[in-house]
C-alpha cells in the first residue's frame, strides 16, 4: 500500500516564513511496520536537531530554570509541525499506536513511546535497550502545565479545570453585593479594565474582591488589564443628505477633527469625515492599504493619500468596499484596525505608565494589550523592574493576542515572557477576527492553543463568550457551542453586563458537563447516559 498526503499533487506548501512543509512518508510503503519505525526515527533525529537550534538561540533569554524543559519542548514541537504529517498518522492508527495528534506537551516522550512499541513489532534487537519513557516523564507536559496554570490562576474549583474570569462593571466599585455574588456564582478571576474609570474606583473594587474572598471562602484572583494604545475614530461629519455609509461611499479620514459647528462645519460636505486619534499613523499609510472601522462593520482601503475637500479638511480618502447593504452610522470613537500594515507602536502610553504604578502593586496579574514583539515584553519588564526593585515577587503577565504579527511572534513572545516569570496568553478574538479575517481566526484559535500547550502555557478564551445570554438574558445556540469550545483553554472570560450573574452559573455547567467528555484535545470517553 502506496500512501499519500492529501495535498500530494498540489505544489510543496509553505508557512508564514517561507520554509517548506515537508510531508513524511509519502515515498514508503507505510503498511510495512519496518519502514514505519525507519521513518519515525528519522523523523524523531530530525526534530530533535532542529529543536536544539531553535533552543540554543532561546536560551539567553530563560531566567527561570524552571522553564528550560518547557521552551525545550516548545522548540522541538515547532519543528516537528514544520513536517505534514497526515500520511504518518494514518499508518500509525492500524497498528494500536498513537498516531500523533494529541502530542503537543510531550513531542519526544511521544516518539519516543511509539518506536519502541515498534521496535517491539518488528522484533527489534535493540528493542530491550531502548529507553522507553517512564510514566511519570510521559505526562511531564501535563503536569507542567497544570502547574504553570495554578501559578497564573490559583488552584482550580474542585468541580472544573477551566477558570472563569470576569470583567467588572463601573458599578462593582459601590455594589459589594454584586460582586459577592460574581464569586460566590463560580468567577476565579475578575479583570478591571484600566481604560474605564479611576484608582479610587479600581481600589474600591479590589476591595470588595478581597472581602468577597474572605466571607465566600474562594479564592479570586484580580487581573488589571492596561489600557494600551486606542486607535479611534473622532468626531463625524456627514453630508447633509446621508446618515449610513454605504459601499462605494467614500470617508475622508484626517489627522485633526472635523469643524463641527463652525462656518466650515456646518458648509454641506460631499464626504463623510472623521480623524484618526493616533495621526501619525497615517503617515504610513498608502494607496491600497486596508482601514477597518467598527470591528470591521464597515470595511475601506485608501485610493488618494493626500485629498482636500472644500472645507479645508485635508487627509486620506477611503472608499467603502463592504458595509450592509441597510448602510452603516459611522461613529466617534469606533476602532480603526489597518491589517496589512505593521504600526510601530509602543503599546505602553502615558497613560499606561501612570497607571502602572497603581496596578504593579494591587494586580495579581497584568493584561497587556498590543503586544507584537518580543521587545513588547521586554519594555513591560523593565517597567516592573524599577518598581520592584530588590523584590522577588510581581504580577504575572498575560499577553493579549489581537494581531498577525503577533500571532507570526507568538513563540518568542513565549518566551521572554515566561522565561522570566509566570505568564498566560489570551486570545483576543475581537480585534484578531477584524485583523486576519473571520476565516483565518477559526484556525489561528486552534494553533494559538497548540503553540501554548506545547509551552506549557495557560490560555485564556476571550471575546463574545455568551454575549447574548450577559446583554440579554438568552443564549444563542452558536454561543453554547463557542463555550462548549473553550473547554479546552484553561480559562474562559466574560464580559459584563446585566446578566453577568446567570451567564456565570451556565458556563460553570457548561465547562463542568465538558470536562467529563474532553481534556484538551483528547476526548474523554466517560459512560455515555443518553442511550
Amino acid at each position: 500500500m502506496q500512501l499519500k498526503t492529501s495535498n500530494s499533487n498540489a505544489k510543496t506548501e509553505s508557512n508564514q516564513h517561507g520554509q517548506e512543509i515537508q510531508p513524511f512518508g509519502t515515498l514508503l510503503n507505510l503498511s510495512s511496520p519496518q519502514n514505519l519505525l525507519s521513518t519515525l526515527q528519522e523523523l524523531r533525529q530530525t526534530v530533535e536537531s532542529e529543536g536544539q537550534v531553535t533552543f540554543n538561540e532561546w536560551k539567553l533569554h530563560i531566567h527561570r530554570t524552571e522553564f528550560l524543559s518547557s521552551a525545550l519542548n516548545l522548540a522541538e514541537y515547532l519543528a516537528l509541525r514544520r513536517h505534514d504529517l497526515r500520511s504518518l498518522q494514518a499508518a500509525l492508527m492500524p497498528w494500536g499506536l498513537s498516531s500523533l495528534g494529541r502530542i503537543e506537551g510531550r513531542v519526544m516522550p511521544n516518539l519516543d513511546a511509539v518506536i519502541a512499541t515498534l521496535e517491539v513489532i518488528c522484533g527489534s534487537e535493540s528493542a530491550q535497550h531502548l529507553n522507553r519513557p517512564p510514566i511519570e516523564f510521559f505526562f511531564e507536559g501535563d503536569r507542567l502545565l497544570q502547574q504553570h496554570t495554578e501559578e497564573l490562576f490559583g488552584h482550580s474549583p474542585p468541580q472544573r479545570r477551566v477558570r472563569i474570569m470576569v470583567t467588572l462593571p463601573t458599578e462593582a466599585a459601590t455594589n459589594y453585593e454584586m460582586v459577592r455574588e460574581i464569586i460566590q456564582r463560580g468567577a476565579n478571576c475578575v479583570r478591571i479594565n484600566c481604560a474605564h474609570d479611576t484608582t479610587k474606583a479600581w481600589g474600591r473594587m479590589i476591595d470588595h474582591i478581597r472581602r468577597g474572598e474572605q466571607e465566600t471562602g474562594t479564592p479570586c484572583k484580580v487581573m488589571m488589564d492596561l489600557a494600551g494604545v486606542k486607535i479611534r475614530t473622532g468626531q463625524v461629519l456627514a453630508p447633509l443628505d446621508k446618515k449610513r455609509v454605504f459601499k462605494g461611499d467614500h470617508i475622508l479620514l484626517s489627522r485633526c477633527e472635523p469643524e463641527l459647528g463652525s462656518k466650515a462645519g456646518t458648509s454641506p460636505v460631499d464626504y463623510f469625515q472623521t480623524c484618526c486619534t493616533v495621526p501619525e499613523i497615517l503617515d504610513l499609510l498608502t494607496v491600497d492599504t486596508l482601514v477597518y472601522i467598527d470591528d470591521g462593520k464597515i470595511r475601506t482601503c485608501v485610493v488618494d493619500t493626500q485629498y482636500s475637500v472644500a472645507n479645508g479638511q485635508t487627509g486620506l480618502l477611503l472608499q467603502v468596499t463592504h458595509a450592509s447593504p441597510k448602510g452603516v452610522k459611522l461613529k466617534p470613537e469606533k476602532g480603526l484596525n489597518f491589517p496589512n500594515t505593521v504600526l510601530p507602536l509602543s503599546p505602553l502610553t502615558e497613560k499606561d505608565l501612570s497607571d502602572l504604578d497603581f496596578v504593579a502593586i494591587h494586580a495579581d496579574i497584568i493584561g497587556y494589550s498590543f503586544v507584537q514583539r518580543s521587545a513588547d515584553i521586554e519594555l513591560l519588564q523593565q517597567e516592573l523592574d524599577k518598581r520592584f526593585e530588590g523584590r522577588l515577587t510581581r504580577p504575572a503577565i498575560v499577553a493579549k493576542i489581537e494581531t498577525a504579527i503577533a500571532v507570526s511572534n507568538l513563540p518568542e513572545l513565549i518566551i521572554y515572557a515566561a522565561g522570566k516569570q509566570s505568564f498566560g496568553v489570551m486570545i483576543a478574538r475581537g480585534d484578531l477576527a477584524v485583523e486576519i479575517g473571520y476565516q483565518r481566526l477559526t484556525e489561528i484559535q486552534e494553533e494559538i492553543l497548540w503553540i501554548c500547550e506545547a509551552a506549557h502555557v495557560p490560555v485564556i478564551w476571550a471575546t463574545q463568550v455568551l454575549e447574548s445570554l450577559v446583554k440579554d438574558g438568552t443564549p444563542s445556540r452558536g454561543e453554547m457551542t463557542d463555550a462548549a469550545m473553550a473547554e479546552r483553554a484553561e480559562c474562559v472570560m466574560l464580559n459584563k453586563g446585566p446578566f453577568i450573574a446567570e451567564a456565570i452559573a451556565i458556563l460553570d455547567d457548561v465547562l463542568t458537563r465538558m470536562e467529563a467528555h474532553q481534556l484538551k484535545k483528547t476526548p474523554q470517553l466517560r459512560a455515555l447516559h443518553s442511550w
